[in-house]
């Protein structure tokens, strides 16, 4: 949910929040649209399957979770739904007839934080997916004060140094790697010099959000990492297709063409330096710091380009 306005009453507008309804009977999910679909915006699944296609396109600030399904029950996919670093936070609240206490507490275990019984009171739902959202909100307000950069309005290092340890683990788990991604602009101390600190910081603002909307997948993240240099973390990819979110970002900001006339280039570009974590494994270094060393090789090796090993392309 993007951190919004207060409205004049100091209420949180909860208007854009997006809730996905996951039911096997479309009646069901019609019922539950036709009582938030004026307050909210209301996505829908059929199925489990359905359903993470919907996160991975989508993320939702809550689900509505039918628990008897067939192929994935509503417990099954929350348990996984749990156990995903992109998709662990979205709240779910079990839409149910279930009437005993140790389906209940099954609901409790795999991660719900509300029941609402069926046939559904519209009031009763109204009143409780405001409160989980309202609750949502408060929590991401927070953490956007913690962990995002005041300047470029991206991640900040502390959340990169958060996301980083937990990325590791799940890679150690999960055996599928995770590509690192670090980029620097170009003769940024020199770019300051000639053209001052307020534009240094629009330039800052402007790489940082062509970086963001370069990265296609929900689960894909640039953080600011120091200065003028950036971390993108790429979860389940390998080289080549870092290599390919690394060349979309340094051709686009080519394209724009920011004048910086103490460069050879003339415009604003960035070097970059990429590892993966699987890659890393057999070196005597972190993946940080593979990611760094290929980072100075793109330096060295002319700027405006794009390493990962002893390889390079411009």
């Amino acid at each position: 949910m993007p951190i919004s306005k207060l409205n004049d009453d100091a209420e949180v507008d909860l208007s854009q929040s997006k809730i996905l309804v996951v039911d096997d009977q479309p009646i069901n999910i019609q019922t539950v649209y036709n009582i938030l679909s004026d307050d909210y915006v209301v996505l829908a699944a059929t199925s489990g399957k359905d359903a993470f296609k919907v996160c991975e396109k989508n993320i939702p600030d809550l689900i509505l979770l039918d628990v008897v399904m067939p192929e994935m029950s509503g417990l099954e996919f929350c348990q996984q739904l749990k156990q995903r670093s992109d998709t662990k936070g979205i709240p779910v609240i079990f839409v149910t007839s279930i009437n005993q206490q140790e389906e209940e507490n099954e609901c409790w275990v795999c991660g719900g934080i509300d029941f609402i019984t069926k046939p559904v009171n519209p009031m009763t739902l109204k009143n409780r997916v405001k409160a989980q959202l309202t609750l949502k909100y408060q929590k991401d307000l927070l953490l956007k004060l913690v962990y995002v950069d005041g300047l470029t309005s991206i991640f900040n290092r502390r959340y990169f140094d958060t996301h980083f340890e937990k990325l590791s683990n799940e890679v150690e788990r999960s055996h599928r790697d995770t590509a690192i991604v670090m980029v620097d602009i170009d003769y940024f101390k020199l770019y300051n010099d000639r053209y001052g600190h307020v534009l240094g910081d629009s330039t800052l603002k402007q790489v940082a959000l062509l970086i963001q909307n370069s990265l296609q997948r929900p689960a894909d993240l640039v953080s600011r990492y120091g200065g003028e240099e950036f971390v993108v973390v790429l979860p389940e990819t390998e080289v080549d297709g870092a290599v390919a979110v690394a060349e979309r970002i340094r051709t686009s900001l080519l394209k724009k063409q920011i004048e910086h006339l103490t460069s050879e280039y003339k415009v604003v570009t960035v070097s970059i330096g990429i590892s993966t974590f699987l890659t890393c494994k057999s070196k005597q270094h972190t993946v940080i710091e593979d990611a760094d060393v290929n980072l100075y090789e793109a330096k060295k090796g002319g700027r405006n380009r794009v390493c990962i090993s002893s390889t390079a392309t411009e």
